[in-house]
């Protein structure tokens, strides 16, 4: 009778979480790694195989040709993240983002033309919204309604529709600035000029508190175009009424939402400071209460 034993390599994926979290909700993308086990006689053993496997998230980004949007979508392809662009310009579109990313799927979206066809757009692949859209100063005193107030709202019907459960707003601090006692600080004035602009916000805000989805709703102070410098301070709703922010930091924020339960059902409000210290998002998301 012999006694040789027969080896059978067996090669079978086991996927292992990165730092990403999950929820119930929601499913971050995380590097895998791919096992080879070698079955001998019963006993296993368990050899590592440098194979980087990623399993893409589609999110829906709205307004991802402006100017934080764009950010946004920039960094969730980064992070391995797949990438379906809600534009109102298509041709812009192309020449702006990176259109030949395989990950990236940019699609015609107006949240103006109502919840329909912006479920259309947002498909049975999406699996979070996040929206950064943002209304063009003018003379037409209800485009803020339009688009920061009932375009956000038509957005949230539209995930009800696709049955999406994640909903990232980025919005603006002194939203709420009345009940602040900051009438008169001059960037509320300001930005009330163009019809209501903060109000609009707030009304919208309101909207997505009461509809039951899951959301995230992003303060940023005044925005800029720079690189990011300092670090991230997050405080609660009704806290920050002057400071500013990177773009880029605003996207990272928003991107790492999506990553972190401790972001959930809550309102958060961000500047950036040279002198904070540099905190985990973990622990800037954990550390605002929800109300």
């Amino acid at each position: 009778m012999s006694m040789a034993s027969t080896l059978t390599i067996v090669r079978n994926p086991i996927f292992l979480t990165s730092h990403y979290q999950f929820n119930k909700h929601f499913t971050t993308p995380s590097s895998f790694r791919l096992l080879t086990f070698a079955k001998m006689e019963g006993s296993e053993i368990s050899e590592e195989v440098g194979e980087d496997l990623r399993a893409e998230r589609k999110i829906f980004v709205a307004g991802a040709t402006g100017s934080t949007g764009k950010r946004i979508v920039e960094q969730l392809l980064a992070k391995g993240f797949s990438v379906k662009a809600g534009v109102r310009d298509l041709d812009k579109a192309r020449s702006t983002l990176s259109s030949a990313n395989p990950s990236l799927q940019i699609v015609k979206a107006d949240v103006t033309e109502g919840p329909d066809k912006l479920a259309e757009a947002i498909g049975d692949d999406s699996e979070a919204v996040i929206c950064a859209t943002g209304f063009r100063p003018g003379w037409d005193l209800l485009a803020p309604w339009k688009v920061d107030n009932f375009g956000t709202v038509n957005l949230v019907e539209a995930c009800r529709k696709r049955n999406v459960n994640r909903f990232i707003l980025i919005s603006s601090i002194l939203v709420n600035g009345a009940s602040m006692g900051q009438l008169l600080n001059p960037a509320y004035i300001f930005l009330n000029v163009f019809g209501l602009t903060l109000v609009a916000k707030l009304q919208a805000e309101n909207y997505i508190r009461k509809s039951g989805i899951n959301y995230t709703i992003i303060r940023p102070g005044g925005l800029r175009n720079d690189p990011p410098t300092g670090n991230v301070v997050m405080e609660p709703e009704d806290t920050l009424y002057e400071g500013s922010i990177s773009r880029d930091h605003v996207a990272e924020v928003a991107v790492e939402a999506l990553a972190y339960p401790e972001a959930s059902y809550k309102v958060v409000e961000i500047v950036s400071r040279p002198d904070a210290a540099k905190r985990s998002y973990h622990d800037l998301f954990g550390s605002i209460r929800q109300r």
